[in-house]
């Protein structure tokens, strides 16, 4: 058909991401991405063939209460290393972002410098919507990038729920970006975001000068009475000025030194060991439950189930057990 594009094979697929290609580097993601069957099945093979040559980059994950300056930070951190030689991709992570249009989607407007460079990739996340697709979508498209010749993965999540562990759980280091003012914060801060974190850093100093020596003492105090995830490492408290770059090199030399230690350790392979696990977990889930709500029986009776159970009418025992009794006569 005359103005069909035709679409690049596996090898050429490869080959692009190998030579840093942008443009076939994004569409490698983009398929990566899709929900279509077909596609997923490429995206698989092209994946195979990559993943010998990735590995070798340092993950690192970026979160953060709404308002701390994410994206000025990301940027900063981003431009500094790019300045050093560094290769940087930058992935945002927002399961909402497909349904609200929410505010991280503009990051890469945001973030003009960075964006504008050739040593830099920055990648929002997909419109799925749900935290499944996104977590997949993210981990596969790591080793796109890294296969592609980036050598810092900078991901970025909205800083509320479940996505936290989700990134936690695909990189080497956590950084959890804070404000100033800690004595208040810290009431709303939940202590899971603090548990994952390898580093706190209090970010906006240059703003809010007269409240840094409260805040680092309070934020060291509730890293204090935690477990430490690792015998070799405890979390250090930092302050940094995303918008003015104080505090960036500084930061960075910590978060090698955590490389250095993890890598002497052993930890750091052993962490990426049982991401790989939790990843394969999360996986069976996911195609279970996607499989499962595909099923034309239970589609059939789960609309009809489900308001039985809304009135009292069947246990909810017993919808399930019919919803499954359905689910795998078929």
């Amino acid at each position: 058909m005359a103005g069909t594009v035709r679409q690049p094979t596996i090898d050429e697929l490869f080959d692009g991401v190998r030579m840093g290609d942008r443009a076939i580097i994004g569409r490698a993601i983009t398929l990566i991405e899709s929900r279509n069957p077909e596609h997923q099945e490429k995206a698989q093979r092209l994946l195979h063939k990559l993943l010998p040559y990735a590995g070798k980059a340092q993950r690192v994950g970026i979160s953060g209460v709404p308002g701390v300056g994410k994206s000025t930070f990301i940027e900063n951190l981003g431009m500094w290393l790019v300045s050093r030689g560094h290769k940087v991709a930058v992935l945002a992570v927002d399961p909402s972002s497909g349904r609200t249009g929410g505010s991280i989607l503009g990051d890469k407007t945001r973030m003009e410098q960075l964006s504008a460079s050739e040593s830099a990739f920055i990648r929002p996340s997909p419109s799925a919507g749900v935290l499944g697709g996104v977590a997949r979508a993210t981990r596969e498209t790591m080793v796109v990038l890294e296969a592609a010749g980036f050598d810092t993965v900078l991901v970025e999540t909205v800083g509320t729920g479940q996505s936290e562990t989700m990134v936690a759980d695909m990189v080497d280091f956590f950084l959890v970006l804070m404000l100033p003012g800690a004595g208040d914060e810290l009431q709303g801060i939940k202590k899971g975001i603090l548990e994952l974190a390898d580093m706190v850093a209090i970010n906006k100093a240059d703003i809010f000068a007269e409240k840094l020596r409260q805040a680092v003492r309070e934020y060291k105090s509730a890293l204090h009475i935690l477990t430490d995830a690792s015998p070799s490492w405890h979390p250090p408290v930092v302050t940094c000025s995303g918008l003015k770059g104080d505090g960036v090199p500084e930061l960075w030399d910590r978060i090698e030194k955590h490389r250095r230690i993890m890598a002497e350790s052993g930890e750091r392979e052993a962490r990426r060991r049982e991401q790989r696990l939790t990843w394969l977990d999360a996986q069976i889930k996911d195609r279970l439950l996607s499989d499962f709500y595909g099923n034309a029986a239970v589609k059939a009776n789960l609309i009809s189930l489900t308001e039985a159970v809304r009135e009292g009418e069947v246990t909810v025992s017993a919808a399930v057990e019919k919803l499954l009794s359905g689910y795998q006569s078929e």
